[in-house]
């Protein structure tokens, strides 16, 4: 199963707007620090040393700058910048779904790094975002139902800090879809392998005296992905992923409460009510989250049609 990739780029443009209001230039920092608590050499230079790497980060080399936010450490440990960075420059080089010893250990390296810094200040919201995104990219391919309940563990985190920030909403809802769509996937390609639907077809032949002869015969197809589940199946689906599902409808409101033209989560809200449409079963309530579901995707056509009407006033 293909999972939606997250914008990392914009995560660590925001980082390092963040980082950089904090990492000033070794002489202004100097400066507006206590006069009883002056810096050491070690400390002055770990400061310049982060800034070359910063420098570097911006350039896109990140192999320099993993060199330099490494120095940076060994020169101030108690540097959470440090630590930021470097966490932030191996994540930038992680793929999704690149099965190389390589890649694998820059997300491994990334989730240190992080935890480092949460292990100094747990409620530090770069790196409690940080974690969360490479966690999430990293559970995709393989999927790995445990890493994306980690990833949506530190979403609740920002959301106790930062209630009134709509993006962990969204990305719990986006987890939560995941984690249904895939156990629907698995169900109806197991139902499809074992049993399939049963279906009776006929033919009309012409026979030697002109008539018409019917020919009937059963073939078996397969469970569409928009067709209702079969009652056994709904029961199981209900049982293993009814919650989630409400989590994640839950967490992508609260979000659109937040944000009103919050459209990548009318999309993703679109995605959990045709999942909730399998929880309730056929008959009227299925179909009313359906049309729920169909009025969130002419929504955002409206919104991104907006920025394009304006224009052309």
């Amino acid at each position: 199963m293909q999972i939606p990739s997250v914008r990392f780029s914009d995560f660590l443009v925001s980082l390092l707007i963040a980082s950089l209001l904090v990492v000033l230039p070794t002489s202004l920092r100097a400066q507006s620090l206590p006069k009883e608590s002056p810096l050491s050499q070690e400390q002055l230079d770990a400061r310049d040393t982060l800034n070359q790497g910063v420098e570097a980060f911006k350039n896109a080399q990140f192999e320099e700058a993993v060199r330099l936010f490494k120095r940076a450490k060994q020169l101030d440990p108690v540097l959470q910048n440090a630590s930021l960075y470097l966490a932030t420059a191996y994540a930038s080089q992680f793929i999704p779904g690149a099965p190389s010893e390589e890649n694998v250990r820059n997300g491994e390296l990334a989730k240190r790094e992080y935890k480092e810094v949460l292990d100094q200040n747990p409620t530090n919201l770069s790196a409690i975002d940080g974690i969360a995104s490479i966690l999430y990219q990293m559970a995709g391919q393989p999927f790995n139902t445990e890493m994306f309940a980690e990833s949506k563990s530190y979403h609740k985190k920002h959301t106790e800090l930062r209630p009134d920030d709509p993006q962990p909403y969204y990305s719990i809802g986006v987890i939560d879809w995941a984690l249904a769509y895939r156990g629907n996937t698995l169900l109806r390609a197991e139902f499809n392998q074992s049993v399939g639907v049963r279906e009776e077809t006929s033919t009309f032949d012409e026979d030697s005296d002109g008539g018409d002869t019917k020919d009937t015969k059963d073939h078996v197809t397969g469970l569409k992905d928009t067709d209702p589940l079969p009652e056994v199946l709904r029961r199981k689906y209900v049982e293993d992923f009814g919650p989630t599902i409400d989590e994640g409808v839950s967490a992508l409101k609260r979000a659109i409460e937040l944000k009103p033209d919050y459209d990548d989560a009318m999309t993703y809200l679109n995605l959990l009510y045709r999942r909730k449409a399998d929880v309730v079963g056929p008959g009227i309530e299925r179909n009313a989250y359906l049309e729920q579901a169909d009025e969130l995707l002419d929504k955002v056509k409206e919104i991104k049609q907006k920025p394009l009407s304006e224009s052309e006033r």
